[in-house]
């Protein structure tokens, strides 16, 4: 990572309300063996709340987070005659492939290591494996439910492959599956008699044959293309909940989705679940120079990528919850159980990384969603064609479990947006252009939020408060502002 990219990292890490069970702070504390523990406790704690790294930051004072510097250098620390950097790397079982950075942010040192979560097994120093309880650092075996969690967590197979019903016969099969629907959406011709369509099924890994013409149908069946989800145990709370408010708080609920798809299969309701949320938005009649003609305030294109996110990214082990699309007068917002693995800031650029890849790749077959990492470009794409404010995307991590949250916001004049709302919008455009081949400058940024020429003051504005926020950055630090173009942070 570079200097700007740590930086955000800490500002994001900074943040979160305290010193959390994947994130601790340090001022100058070296002791090796200090080190150590902290790195199996982080791998650990950050596979049990479903990170992908854990970090040990030095520079933060514990307690008030007030940067103060390091004068800690790991690279040129030692543990007895050997280099601490091989010590600790030699020290942890299985051993863990931690990355260490040192740079500058506000004119103070800091250092940062980045831990990935613990994947085959929990992580130790030594003869014992840490965890993170609260701000404290603890022998695992003393947590023996946690222990369990952190075990059964790096033994789970995909979701896909699980059993939603199992030993089921043949006709059952036909009922529990819309399997008319399902060769449909696959584009695969429909065989014509029974054996046929259950091999076929068992080919798409819907279902697996098992002795005496039964079968267990498997997860990932059943969330695409069950009849109802009620009849498969462990998913019924999994479907799609829709709920239309009236006003922008949730005490007066308007409308449910509560139609017969409403419990169908992901991949079968897809299409009746887009109808639905069109149907409760709110629209704008532009007049034309022949025809009036409705245009919802949402662009349909960012509705059905966001809500295919929502379905496809969900933790499925969250027992209790599922996704859901929450429509109010002045927003709506599509949240589903579940951190995300990638960096909110990044969700433009990098390739969602999903925990449940098969589903991912079918729904892509079926095209319900974009090619990896081009879906939230369309979205934003689609926003800044309606010049409506920038999405926000949001990792709730303050609750238990997390969740991940989009967030589209009905249409709002430019000096009705916060400065906050603006910066996004600054850098979301500025990643826009630069994943397309282009660069964003004052002219971009007057288009996308429809200022006038003689105004280009405005745009200048906007792009300082970006600036200022580190999320955009000169693509040429000594060209002239009337000239100038500029690049996200990451670029």
């Amino acid at each position: 990572m570079t200097p700007t990219q740590l930086s955000a990292l800490l500002v994001e890490l900074l943040s979160l309300p305290a010193e959390t069970e994947w994130v601790e702070w340090k001022h100058n504390n070296d002791n090796p063996d200090m080190i150590a523990e902290r790195i199996s406790a982080l791998a650990n704690s950050a596979a049990l709340h479903g990170r992908e790294f854990g970090y040990l930051v030095w520079g933060v004072e514990d307690g008030t987070k007030k940067l103060v510097g390091t004068t800690f250098r790991p690279r040129q620390s030692k543990k007895g005659n050997e280099e601490l950097e091989n010590w600790l790397m030699r020290s942890q079982h299985p051993q863990v492939s931690f990355q260490i950075f040192e740079w500058s942010h506000q004119g103070v040192p800091m250092v940062l290591f980045q831990i990935p979560r613990a994947s085959q097994a929990p992580v130790r120093f030594g003869s014992e494996e840490f965890v993170r309880i609260g701000s404290l650092t603890k022998k695992l075996k003393e947590y023996t439910e946690k222990e369990r969690e952190l075990w059964a967590i790096l033994s789970r197979k995909p979701f896909e492959t699980g059993i939603a019903k199992a030993d089921v016969d043949g006709p059952d099969v036909l009922k529990l599956l819309d399997f008319d629907r399902c060769f449909k959406l696959l584009q695969i011709p429909l065989p014509t008699d029974q054996q046929g369509i259950l091999g076929k099924l068992a080919d798409e890994t819907l279902i697996v044959p098992k002795p005496g013409s039964r079968f267990d149908v498997t997860n990932l069946g059943a969330i695409l293309f069950a009849s109802d989800l009620n009849q498969f145990e462990q998913l019924g709370r999994k479907a799609l909940r829709i709920i239309k408010y009236k006003g922008d708080g949730r005490t007066n609920t308007e409308r449910e989705w509560r139609d017969a798809p409403s419990q169908m299969g992901y991949a079968v309701a897809f299409e009746a679940a887009v109808a639905f949320i069109n149907s409760q938005l709110p629209q704008n009649e532009p007049i034309g120079q022949a025809f009036r003609q409705e245009v919802r305030v949402y662009p349909e294109r960012a509705i059905r990528e966001l809500v295919a996110n929502c379905l496809i990214h969900q933790e499925f082990s969250v027992t209790g919850t599922g996704p859901m699309v929450e429509i109010f007068d002045s927003r709506m917002e599509i949240t589903n159980p579940g951190e995300p693995l990638v960096d909110t800031l990044r969700f433009i650029d990098t390739p969602p990384k999903s925990r449940n890849e098969t589903l991912a790749a079918v729904m892509r077959r079926m095209k319900i969603c974009e090619e990896a990492g081009t879906g939230i470009d369309k979205v934003i794409e689609a926003v800044e064609a309606f010049q409506l404010p920038a999405p926000d995307f949001t990792a709730i991590t303050t609750t238990q479990p997390g969740f991940t949250k989009a967030t589209l916001f009905a249409p709002r004049k430019l000096n009705e947006m916060d400065s906050k709302e603006r910066i996004r919008a600054c850098y979301q455009h500025a990643c826009l252009c630069f994943v397309t081949g282009s660069r964003m400058t004052n002219s971009s940024m007057r288009q996308r939020f429809g200022i006038e020429e003689h105004n280009a003051a405005k745009a200048s504005r906007i792009i300082a408060e970006a600036l200022d926020a580190s999320l955009i950055k000169p693509f040429d630090p000594d060209q002239g502002k009337k000239y100038a173009s500029y690049l996200p942070f990451w670029a």
